[in-house]
């Protein structure tokens, strides 16, 4: 009876060796362990890391997205070197990928740049991982290694930055810098000039409020880049009613999101049957009566000039001019938020109890033209920081490059009046915290220490691909960088210009603290997440049925 049952045993164990043992998961599911695992997602971090390194810094390429076939007009061809967009429009099915793009479009929410650094740099932590967890290193060991470098490299990042936030004239110098720096590495470099100082006036017109929407960014084809402008003011891409008054003062304005066509009769398939034209005539007039009193309504507000987000018909326009009132129609839904925001007025739908309307104001109403297009410009809003940034520029490719360009670096300026540390740029701060790092692990023993000096190998990557980038000798002036900074000269950074190590201080090539510390962090723990992966499980795709 032994010799049976162990008989039986060993067939079960062989059936289990022959058949990969119970099928845990559906049919087309699957899962992959340990070493595979990792492999997987240190290929697919590794390879999005490659994808934008070569956008990086001032002398970075530009990419060009082509939309998928069968988009049509819909998806038009894209041509870009912003880290968040390219890496937004590419299709990804790397799950270790998806934490890369998604740490992007946190910076790129957060601070507007470094969108670019962040996914380097988390990509070449990784790439150094795995040369350390091939030689058979514990993925929690290079954890606990890369989390003691990276207090290091906080602590020096924080002792190095300057902060001017108490002289408002240093504060601009500095943003004006930042402004440059960001925009050197953008389409918009030859200009860099010109739009730091626009986005600069627009960001300090703000006096720290939190809220960017206060600037807007008018795109209009014709001309050059050097033609944009800022607009001090709001401006609408609308056109007056007709017939009515081009130029208005003293303006008080109601916005409004409400049916100015006729007030159709709700019931779903309702019919009016009629024996004769007078009772149309009858309907029709009852319509027009209705119509009349929401005028007189609205008039009586007090308002002067009328601005709704839905189609205003003739007659009710009609009934306006008789009145006075200026109407402008179609305000698109952005644009009425918007507007409503900077003039201080609500947006209405009902009209019943005038007393708790608030009314939006501003000095002056008049219609403009800005290339071949007549816009409306209000002047002296109530929230006096509004502002508008129009762009001119040859064709619609560059005039959206340009809008993300400058977006990048209203949101830095935005981060800096919040935060007004500053840090030197150039891949200084990055031979900095590696030095730092350096110096910290002679406090540590045992294998932790190795991984420190791989966190700092790749800080030293970004200036070494920043200098790839420019077709210079990476090698050659990552000495010389790592030698002055040895010597403590720590403002030293890599320009472009003649290709060799400079003091950033002088160049005036500054960057934000706040998107510096959170490249570093953000950065760190996205490596952090996928060392911490030993298996991937994946579900079974989804039967189509018929």
């Amino acid at each position: 009876q032994v010799t049976i049952r162990s008989e039986e045993r060993g067939v079960a164990a062989m059936h289990k060796l022959l058949t990969g043992g119970p099928n845990l998961y559906k049919e087309g599911a699957g899962e992959e362990k340990g070493e595979n695992a990792r492999l997987q997602a240190f290929v697919g971090a590794v390879a999005i890391g490659d994808l934008v390194k070569s956008t990086l810094g001032p002398r970075g390429m530009d990419k060009i997205l082509q939309p998928l076939p069968g988009e049509g007009a819909r998806g038009s061809t894209t041509v870009t070197n912003d880290g968040a967009t390219i890496l937004k429009s590419v299709w990804i099915d790397n799950p270790a990928a998806k934490i890369l793009v998604d740490i992007s479009k946190t910076q790129d929410s957060e601070c507007g740049d470094g969108t670019t650094s962040v996914v380097v740099l988390a990509a070449e932590l990784l790439r150094n991982a795995q040369f350390l967890i091939e030689q058979k290193m514990h993925p929690q060991v290079v954890i606990k290694g890369y989390r003691a470098a990276l207090a290091a490299a906080r602590k020096k990042l924080e002792s190095l930055a300057v902060d001017h936030g108490k002289d408002p004239d240093a504060l601009r110098q500095d943003m004006l810098k930042i402004a440059r720096t960001t925009l050197s590495s953008k389409l918009l470099k030859h200009e860099k000039d010109h739009y730091a100082t626009l986005a600069v006036d627009a960001v300090l017109r703000l006096k720290g409020k939190p809220n960017l929407d206060y600037i807007q960014v008018i795109k209009k084809p014709g001309g050059s880049l050097k033609d944009s402008f800022l607009e001090e003011g709001f401006i609408l891409e609308k056109k007056i009613g007709v017939g009515q008054k081009k130029v208005l003062e003293n303006c008080n304005i109601l916005v409004a999101n409400c049916q100015m066509d006729t007030d159709k009769i709700k019931i779903y398939g309702a019919r009016v049957k009629v024996d004769n034209f007078e009772a149309v005539a009858e309907i029709e007039k009852a319509e027009k009566d209705k119509m009349k009193a929401k005028v007189e309504r609205i008039v009586k507000h007090g308002c002067n000039v009328f601005i709704n987000r839905q189609l205003i018909y003739n007659y009710p326009d009609q009934l306006f001019k008789e009145h006075g009132v200026m109407a402008i129609e179609h305000s698109d839904f952005d644009g009425t938020e918007r507007l409503a925001a900077v003039l201080g007025a609500d947006i209405t739908s009902t009209f019943d109890n005038p007393e708790e309307t608030k009314l939006g104001f501003c000095k002056k109403i008049e219609e403009i033209m800005i290339g071949e297009d007549k816009v409306i410009k209000f002047s002296g809003c109530a929230q006096g920081q509004a502002c508008t940034i129009v762009l001119r520029g040859a064709s619609t490719h560059i005039l959206d490059e340009a809008e993300r360009s400058l977006h990048d670096a209203l949101a830095v300026l935005f981060q800096t009046v919040q935060e007004t540390r500053v840090v030197h740029g150039g891949g200084a701060m990055e031979m900095a915290m590696a030095n730092a790092v350096l110096d910290d692990m002679k406090n540590f023993e045992g294998k932790a220490s190795l991984a420190m000096e791989q966190f700092a190998k790749a800080l030293q990557q970004i200036p070494a691909i920043l200098a790839d980038n420019g077709g210079f000798d990476a090698a050659e002036l990552l000495g010389k960088l790592r030698a002055a900074h040895a010597r403590g000269e720590h403002s030293m950074g890599l320009e472009f210009t003649k290709g060799g190590v400079a003091d950033m201080a002088d160049l005036g090539i500054l960057e934000s603290y706040r998107s510096k510390m959170s490249q570093l962090c953000s950065a760190a723990e996205a490596a952090e997440m996928i060392l911490r992966v030993n298996e991937i499980i994946k579900n079974a795709p989804r039967q189509r049925e018929g």
